[in-house]
């Protein structure tokens, strides 16, 4: 059993492997969403047009169509999305900014409640709530931490987000279009280009999470396959019909 000398080397242990990685950064869920919705989305028109026994160049100009008219329609959507949120997490904060500032007492006394609420010892949370509240950029953020659930310096941004969904979008959607512009002729080299970039995708996400890989990787195969298969019998069945 090893045996540690002094508290130093442990703290400096403690410090090198008690380190978080950005959950809030604004840009991991677009991206994974959008590369996801791209490869599977775009994957599934194809085989639905290609369903309906239609010519090669349909297939690329409706994979193509289907790249920009996604990409910017995810953009559009988590630039929305995202502005809509922080404005409103913005708006909540002046509230909380105003309440400090005509009620700095009755701030300070919730803020020792909390604490208190938390198993602090009454004096302790008052004096701890007392001089956290001497800053009032600092109450602010205690009081949203505490109160809101968020952190007013790392809030998302909205052009990150519809950035990262934008291009992550247009990179799943190519790859199913991307054996046709490279002179395929056939749909089963897009498909298995898109499940293997599925596949790839499940597996980098993982890197991120608690899942393993083969599982993260499998299972995005599974759905996105799934998606591919059921629009391809579509396609067959209406261009049947239509025929």
């Amino acid at each position: 059993m090893a045996i540690i000398e002094t508290e130093a080397p442990l703290h400096e242990a403690h410090r090198d492997n008690h380190t978080h990685r950005d959950v809030n950064g604004g840009w991991l869920r677009p991206a994974v969403f959008g590369a996801m919705d791209g490869l599977v989305s775009n994957l599934a028109l194809m085989t639905g047009v290609a369903g309906g026994a239609v010519g090669q160049q349909v297939i690329v100009v409706t994979g193509l169509a289907g790249l920009a008219a996604g990409a910017f329609s995810m953009a559009a959507g988590e630039y929305t999305s995202v502005a809509s949120q922080r404005e409103l997490v913005e708006a909540e904060l002046d509230v909380e900014r105003r309440e400090l500032r005509k009620h700095p007492q009755d701030e300070e006394a919730e803020l020792a409640a909390l604490y208190e609420a938390r198993g602090v010892e009454p004096v302790l949370a008052r004096e701890v709530a007392k001089q956290l509240s001497r800053d009032p950029e600092q109450a602010l953020e205690i009081h949203a931490r505490e109160e809101l659930g968020i952190d007013p310096g790392d809030l998302p941004s909205p052009l990150v987000a519809a950035v990262s969904s934008f291009g992550a979008f247009a990179l799943g959607a190519l790859l199913p279009v991307l054996p046709y512009l490279l002179g395929a002729s056939a749909l089963w080299p897009a498909v298995l280009v898109a499940l293997a970039g599925l596949f790839a995708c499940g597996a980098v996400v993982a890197k991120v999470t608690a899942r393993t890989w083969w599982f993260s990787g499998l299972r995005q195969l599974a759905l996105g396959g799934a998606a591919a298969g059921v629009t391809y019998a579509l396609g067959s069945l209406f261009g049947t019909a239509v025929g």
